[in-house]
This record gives C-alpha cells, sequence and structure tokens, in this order.
C-alpha cells in the first residue's frame, strides 16, 4: 500500500532549520493496524501528514497504491485522500454550528468519483450515535465528538484510517470505546495507522513503530499481518481507476452544495451579514434612484422642449440693412400663403407647415388686465407646439376662415386675469376687441427668461384681419417627419426660398431658417451628462460596498482557517475552496442587491413625489443593479477566496 525509502523532511523557521525526518525507510501493506509512536517533537506527526498526503517529502522516494507522488499537484493528492483516506483528529475539528450527519456528510462534497460512499446516517448508527443524527458538536461529549469524526473519515469508504492522537482528549473510557472501535475497523479490512505517545494505545495495534529525531528506531510486529482478503480486495478496487461524473454535472453538483452552505453560513452570523450587506444595498439603491433621477430629469427636458416644437424648423425674413444699420431680424415681413403652400408642396418629408402672427397686446377682463403676447395661428399650432388644450378645445379650421373670434389662454394669463375663477366661456377684451375664451394652453414653463405660458393664440385669420391688420405671416412653422431628416429638410427650404422674392435691404438671403432640434439636442446632451454623473456617484458608493464585503470574506477566511484546513484534509481541492468563497460572496452581494432594488424602489416614489417629474423604475435599472452587485461580489470576493484557497491545510489545521 505505501512504500517510504530514504525520507526527508525539512523545515525552516526563520534562521532555525529543523530536520524533522532523516532518511525513513517505511513498507506498510493492506490491513494492518500500526502504531507509530514517539514524544513530543520527534516527527511523528510529520511522518503521519507524509502519508496521509497532507504534505511531501523533499528527499527519497515515495509510492503509494504504486504510484510515486513526486509529481503529483496539490489537486491530485487531494483526490486521493478523497477517495482512499480518512482522517480522524485529535480536536475532532468539527464544523461547530452543523449537526452530526452535516459533519459526517461533508466529505461527500469533494468527491469526484461515482463509486459507492456509506450512508451517513448508517454510519452513525454503527458508532452508536443513531439517535443524535441532528445534535450539533456542542450538544455532544467529548467521546460522541470522537465518533461523528470517525464516522465522518469512513464515509467515502477509504482503505486507509489515519488517527492523530485520537484519544488525547478524551477520558479513559471514551479513549478504550474509540480504540475498540478502531480494532473493529481493522478487522472489517481498513488499514488503520495511529499516531499516539500512550503504550496503552499502543496495545491495540498489531505493530508499532518508534520515531526518534527523525528516525525509525524500532519497528516491532506484535502480531503476525492480517493482509485479508476483504482488505486485499478494498485496495485493489482503490488503485482501480474509477468511473468519473461528466463534468457538467460534477460542476453543477457542487455548485449547488456550495451554494447551500454559503447560504447557511451567512445565516449563522446574521447581524454580520446585514452590516455587510449593507453598503451593497446602499449602492444599489443609489443606482436605482440615480438612473430614475437622470431619465426622469430628461423626461423633463424632452417634455418641455416639446412645448418648443419636436423637429420644428421657423422660417422667417432675415435681418435687412437700412442706411447701413442692421435691423432686426423679421423687421420687415413678405411671407404669403402661396410661400406656405410651396412649402408643402415642394419640400419632402414634411409633417406639417403652421404660419404664425405675433405681437404684444392688452388683455382685459373684469377690473383686471395683462399685457401678453398674442399668436395667431392655424390648426397646425396643435401638433407644431404639442399644444393639445388642458382644458376646453381648440378652435377649427373653418373657424379660422370665417375669422372667429376666439381665444386660448396661457396659464400665466389666466392666473393674471382670473385667478381661481373657470375661464372657459367668458369674454375678453383684446386691444379692445372682443374673444370668448374656448380653452387653456398646457403648461409649457420657461425658456430661457421667456414664460412660455405668458401668451394666447387666436385664430390666423382673426388676427391678421381684426386684431392686427396685417397681410403677411410674421413666421412658418415646419415639422419634419423625423428627427433624422431635420437637416435635410432645412437645406431644401433654403434652396427653395432663394426663389422667393427679395427683401430690400438683405445681403445674401432674404429668409432664414431655423432649427430648433440643435437646442433639444443640447439640452438632451447636458442631461445625459448629468445622468452619467449620478451614476458614476452611484458606482462610487457600489464600489465602497464591495470593498466592505472584500474586508469581511478576509476576516471570515481568517476566522475559518480550520475549517478551510479541514475540508482540504478530507479532499477539497484548491478550487473547491475558491467557489465556495467566492459563491458566499456573490450570495451575499446578491441579498444587499435585492434589498436595495426595494430600498431604491421606495427611494424613487418619494424623489418623485418632491419633483412631480412621475419617475419610476425600469427593468434595465434592476437588471443593471443586480448585475452590477454580483460582479462586485465576484470582483471583491475574488482575492479573499484566492487567500483561502492557497491555505497550507497542515498550517490552517494548526491555527489557533
Amino acid at each position: 500500500m505505501i512504500k517510504l525509502t530514504n525520507v526527508t523532511k525539512t523545515y525552516r523557521m526563520g534562521d532555525i532549520t529543523v530536520r524533522a525526518l532523516r532518511g525513513v525507510s517505511l513498507r506498510i501493506d493492506p490491513g494492518e493496524f500500526i502504531a507509530i509512536m514517539g514524544q513530543s517533537g520527534s516527527g511523528k506527526s510529520t511522518l503521519l501528514h507524509l502519508l496521509g498526503l497532507l504534505d511531501k517529502p523533499e528527499g527519497g522516494t515515495f509510492e503509494f497504491l504504486g504510484k510515486d507522488i513526486a509529481g503529483f499537484s496539490d489537486d491530485d493528492l487531494a483526490g486521493l485522500r478523497s477517495e482512499t483516506i480518512g482522517f480522524v483528529f485529535q480536536q475532532f475539528h468539527l464544523l461547530s454550528r452543523t449537526s452530526a450527519i452535516d459533519n459526517v456528510s461533508l466529505p461527500l462534497i469533494y468527491r469526484r468519483h461515482s463509486h459507492h460512499a456509506a450512508n451517513p446516517a448508517g454510519l452513525l448508527e454503527q458508532v452508536g450515535l443513531g439517535e443524535r443524527l441532528t445534535h450539533r458538536p456542542n450538544e455532544l461529549s467529548g467521546g460522541q465528538q470522537q465518533r461523528v469524526a470517525i464516522a465522518r473519515a469512513l464515509v467515502n469508504q477509504p482503505v486507509l484510517l489515519m488517527a492523530d492522537e485520537p484519544t488525547g482528549n478524551l477520558d479513559s473510557a471514551s479513549g478504550r470505546e474509540i480504540m475498540e472501535l478502531f480494532q473493529r475497523l481493522n478487522q472489517a479490512g481498513i488499514t488503520v495507522i495511529v499516531v499516539t505517545h500512550e503504550p496503552k494505545i499502543a496495545e491495540y495495534a498489531r505493530r508499532v513503530i518508534h520515531i526518534e529525531d527523525g528516525q525509525i528506531k524500532s519497528d516491532e510486529v506484535r502480531v503476525p499481518g492480517i493482509a485479508s482478503a476483504k482488505a486485499v480486495s478494498q485496495l485493489a478496487t482503490a488503485s482501480s481507476p474509477e468511473v468519473a461524473l461528466p463534468p457538467w454535472q460534477e460542476w453543477s453538483r457542487k455548485f449547488w452544495i456550495h451554494l447551500q452552505q454559503a447560504s447557511r453560513a451567512l445565516f449563522i452570523n446574521k447581524l454580520r451579514t446585514s452590516l455587510s450587506a449593507l453598503g451593497i444595498v446602499i449602492g444599489v439603491a443609489a443606482v436605482i434612484a440615480m438612473l430614475a433621477l437622470g431619465s426622469g430629469a430628461q423626461s423633463s427636458v424632452s417634455k418641455q422642449m416639446a412645448g418648443l416644437g419636436s423637429n420644428r424648423l421657423v422660417v422667417r425674413p432675415d435681418a435687412q440693412n437700412i442706411g447701413g444699420v442692421r435691423q432686426q431680424t423679421g423687421n420687415v415681413s413678405r411671407l404669403t400663403p402661396k410661400q406656405s403652400e410651396q412649402l408643402t408642396e415642394r419640400v419632402a418629408n414634411i409633417k406639417g407647415v403652421s404660419p404664425e402672427v405675433r405681437t404684444r397686446v392688452q388683455i382685459v377682463w373684469g377690473g383686471r388686465n395683462a399685457n401678453t403676447e398674442a399668436a395667431g395661428a392655424t390648426t397646425g399650432y396643435l401638433e407644431v407646439y404639442s399644444a393639445k388644450p388642458a382644458y376646453g378645445r381648440f378652435f377649427t379650421e373653418e373657424e379660422n376662415q370665417t375669422r372667429q373670434r376666439l381665444v386660448l389662454l396661457g396659464a400665466t394669463v389666466v392666473k393674471s386675469l382670473f385667478g381661481e375663477i373657470n375661464p372657459l366661456g367668458e369674454t375678453v377684451k383684446i386691444n379692445r376687441v372682443p374673444f370668448q375664451v374656448i380653452g387653456i394652453l398646457p403648461l409649457r414653463g420657461a425658456s430661457g427668461p421667456r414664460d412660455e405660458d405668458d401668451v394666447v393664440v387666436v385664430p390666423l385669420q382673426t388676427a391678421m384681419h381684426r386684431l392686427l391688420g396685417k397681410n403677411y405671416y410674421d413666421l412658418i412653422n415646419i415639422t419634419a417627419a423625423d428627427a433624422q431628416s431635420v437637416n435635410q429638410v432645412q437645406e431644401d427650404v433654403l434652396q427653395l426660398s432663394k426663389s422667393w422674392p427679395k427683401l430690400p435691404g438683405t445681403t445674401e438671403g432674404s429668409y432664414r431658417v431655423d432649427n430648433l432640434a440643435s437646442i433639444q439636442q443640447a439640452f438632451t446632451a447636458v442631461t445625459k451628462t448629468l445622468s452619467m454623473l449620478l451614476a458614476a456617484i452611484a458606482a462610487i458608493s457600489l464600489i465602497v460596498g464591495g470593498i466592505g464585503i472584500m474586508n469581511i470574506m478576509l476576516v471570515s477566511v481568517a476566522e475559518r482557517t480550520r475549517e478551510i484546513g479541514l475540508r482540504k484534509a478530507i479532499g477539497a481541492r484548491n478550487a473547491d475552496i475558491m467557489m465556495q468563497f467566492l459563491i458566499e460572496s456573490v450570495v451575499l452581494c446578491l441579498l444587499g442587491g435585492l434589498i436595495g432594488v426595494s430600498f431604491g424602489t421606495i427611494v424613487v416614489l418619494i424623489l418623485s413625489k418632491i419633483t412631480g417629474w412621475g419617475l419610476g423604475v425600469s427593468v434595465l435599472s434592476v437588471l443593471l443593479a443586480c448585475g452590477s452587485s454580483a460582479l462586485v461580489g465576484i470582483g471583491f470576493g475574488l482575492w479573499p477566496a484566492r487567500q483561502a484557497a492557497q491555505l497550507n491545510p497542515i498550517e490552517a489545521l494548526r491555527s489557533e
């Protein structure tokens, strides 16, 4: 089974060199019961660690089941430990907050092959603990805890059972029961190696090896070897290749097991878990709230810009030069109905055309008056300015052509004249001409220093012939079919305007076309920049939460060093340890992320009430926040998980 030839092992502790083993040669056959004796510091524990594949020799050769382990990696050794060796430790090394049956089942997590494993409950029954399956270690006596450790060592049906001072922490009666149990296991065909310094314990063995100063001083066979047929059969089975599980099935099995263990570990430390997740909760809530706030700001700007006209172009006369003095743009107008018709007929991708006249007027109702801007417009005003009345109705094209004296009031005018009184149906005088109020325009807000709600709208023909006495339009509004065609429509209108009558005193062109979409794009760019800034602030808070997660995971690794050493001793590979702690970190972050989404939703509802923007939480923001929290868990959990995976099993088991 095991063959050591001139094996050496040296430890270096600072400037001190300790030669733990000095040229040890040893052969162990299947079915033996061996006691390794020696004083403290003699090298017996080092020899046991080598025999149990927890360490490698520095010199000499070591053959295990006919294989030289010199070229084996740490994962290869972990696989051999899982499949062939069971460990019983002096300190028991049971997981403190885990039941007896879960402790016994622990090695089953790390087996890679489909070989038959023992029933954990059945093993506890065999060691006399059938009625204590769900008891935790603190509810068991020392002897019972050692029995749980023995059952754990046997669950993978090993061919070799190794015990390091198995009775050192037990009373004499419990120690005798444990050693008698080892004898029965040996008689059943399991090779047993016990390290002890007590002669009474060594009497249970069939072979006693004395070691002193790293060398074997005596090797006494008290009872001839009983390499039973069962022991040889077990050895042959262990030496033969096992059938490995498919990679995807193995990964899936371990993932769900590690997920359950991570959830259990987090649930056990409720307060620490809650405080650790708090940073992620705040970060995710900030992401949700800031994205909603940025989206709401963009929506608010878009609504305000819609009041100025979506995809809107404005045709107006250019400035004139009179006596060498540059006049105001639009001071003299020659825009006619014929030119308005040409725009509709000759320019493609135009959705609507709406001519306007504008002037300042005095409006009077009762004993109140206000100075405001009057706009004469057609029914196209509705589409150009998104001006569906908040109350009442808009005038019809027939009412426009018949020059009806109808008016729609802006919110500022309503407040100045009527206060809380409903103005619908009332008669007001505009420049002493009576008009009936038929509607109230929607709120449009301010555009720079200009109040867009300080306006009244009357039919175009009424304004031109009954109110202002004008024969020409002040401007013509054009709505492009879509945002992509605005620039082309602008170019086409400029080309068409070159064929119109030239205004006196103009230089190159008599008409200009203003593109208001560029203003909207500028506002949109600003709000996007602000949204990105808000998202960056939220991301910083998420990173701060991730640093907290990394810190607490490093603390967890330090606290659970012995547990990590135990898991490695019973067959856990580096990847298994890394996966366990990484999943724990991700679960913690996702838990914080889900709570953060709920908290962020509440914050968004509060902000919605405060700003009046009608904010909402989008599915994209939820997915982004949860995905970010998962990435934070992976990113900041990777270092602690790697630290845990690289721990030496022997040093980890000895840690305080």
